[in-house]
């Protein structure tokens, strides 16, 4: 029992050493990209994602949720060494498409068999507690990786390498699945039902079709949807910030650009992702407290609209300490959200539909961050033009606007009552 929840564990931490994440915005300016450009290469990935989100889903319960996980790995591998050869737009949106198929083939799949797990052992009323626990792996990860990334960055003032390096952890990713029990790729369990096209309409008429899973859905892809297109401004607002500082330390002069720049983005985001584990893991703490996970979530929506406020007001004013804070404040509550609306959301499913529902939840966020995207990178591009130190702000807005709507509708968005732990009918909830 404890070996598998330290192989659920290894896949996050293992997962999440992209050594480029916190640079990648800097890497796209580098090649001398618009805002407008990223926004299209981040819906790109979306655009991808959307279109493979949920067959993944239907053939992973189909045909192997662990084989499609392994199929997923060689997908980023690909798109990594693409990102690091691309002397083109072209080929970064190649890239692009390939890291999108990754998402793809992982996003429910793994929840899926974590989920699963947990019903053989009888368990499954620890789901939030054992998800936010992998997920605070995941982000444990994500904040090494922080730390092993800004040193390639400090040492050979270049993003490229990074890429590279972020190869050999999902190698060592591969060789992990390996050791996963069989059963949990339940080969041929949705065939005796029709086959992957009967199940993804099963799946869908679920995830539609009853009432609360719906709204749980268009509840994510509010949330979700605003935070991935937004999350990633972070890395100019850090990049500005670094640029000031030679004011105060003459000495850093000598440093380039990206050096400088590195110095402040390695710490705020191994402080945030410290903090995202520290929220991930504690989220069934803040479900007990609340007395149930939609108070809980009530209680997310509500300190992220005035995050989304403070950050647009920081933003606009320049006051970049200010909106560096609401940026990491805006991560810690995605991370104790995200382990909410997945209980939630697998509460209602039946069992042979796991990973396709949570592959559609995925769906509705990527199809919110794909319009978001692009529009939001247009609107700073305008504002920057208007006022290049303070033209950041439209990011703000947007999260303020969405979050502030989820708000006010709260009780047509999300459903009333909570669910049963461990819940596994599909009736009217």
């Amino acid at each position: 029992m404890v070996l598998m929840l330290r192989r659920f564990c290894l896949y996050g931490f293992l997962k999440n050493q992209q050594y480029f994440e916190p640079y990648l915005v800097l890497y796209f300016l580098q090649r001398g990209l618009s805002f407008f450009q990223i926004g299209l290469l981040v819906a790109c990935r979306e655009v991808t994602v959307n279109l493979f989100e949920v067959l993944s889903g239907a053939v992973a319960d189909v045909w192997g949720r662990r084989r499609s996980m392994m199929l997923s790995f060689c997908a980023y591998l690909a798109s990594f060494v693409l990102f690091a050869l691309a002397g083109s737009l072209g080929l970064l949106f190649a890239a692009m498409v390939l890291f999108g198929i990754g998402e793809a083939f992982r996003t429910g799949t793994h929840k899926a068999m974590i989920f699963s797990w947990l019903r053989r052992q009888g368990r499954l009323d620890e789901r939030t507690r054992v998800y936010g626990l992998t997920r605070s792996w995941s982000k444990l990860g994500s904040a090494l990786a922080v730390v092993i990334g800004t040193i390639f960055v400090l040492a050979g003032d270049d993003y490229v390498w990074l890429f590279w390096l972020s190869a050999l952890p999902y190698v060592l990713g591969l060789v992990n699945f390996v050791s996963y029990p069989r059963w949990l790729d339940r080969p041929g369990a949705a065939r005796e039902s029709g086959g992957v096209w009967n199940h993804l309409l099963a799946s869908f008429r679920q995830a539609f079709g009853n009432r609360r899973t719906r709204r749980l859905l268009f509840e994510s892809m509010g949330f979700e949807g605003v935070f991935r297109a937004s999350k990633d401004y972070l890395q100019p607002v850090l990049k500005a910030a670094a640029l000031s500082l030679v004011v105060l330390w003459p000495q850093l002069e000598d440093l380039g650009q990206r050096q400088r720049a590195a110095l402040l983005v390695g710490p705020v985001y191994l402080l945030l992702f410290l903090l995202s584990a520290f929220a991930s893991r504690r989220a069934h703490h803040l479900v007990e407290r609340l007395g149930g996970e939609d108070r809980a979530a009530r209680g997310v929506w509500a300190v992220t609209a005035g995050s989304y406020a403070a950050l647009t007001a920081a933003l606009a004013l320049v006051w970049m300490p200010l909106a560096i804070a609401a940026f990491v404040l805006l991560y810690l509550l995605q991370n104790l959200w995200r382990p909410l609306l997945i209980s939630r959301v697998y509460a209602g499913c039946p069992e042979a539909l796991g990973a396709t529902v949570l592959s559609i939840e995925n769906q509705g966020k990527t199809v919110a961050t794909m319009v978001l995207a692009p529009l939001l990178g247009a609107a700073v591009d305008w504002a920057r033009g208007v006022s290049r130190a303070s033209g950041l702000w439209p990011v703000g807005m947007a999260g303020m606007l969405v979050a502030g709507w989820f708000l006010l509708h709260r009780g047509r968005t999300a459903g009333g009552g909570g669910i049963a732990q461990g819940s596994t009918e599909t009736g009217s909830l």
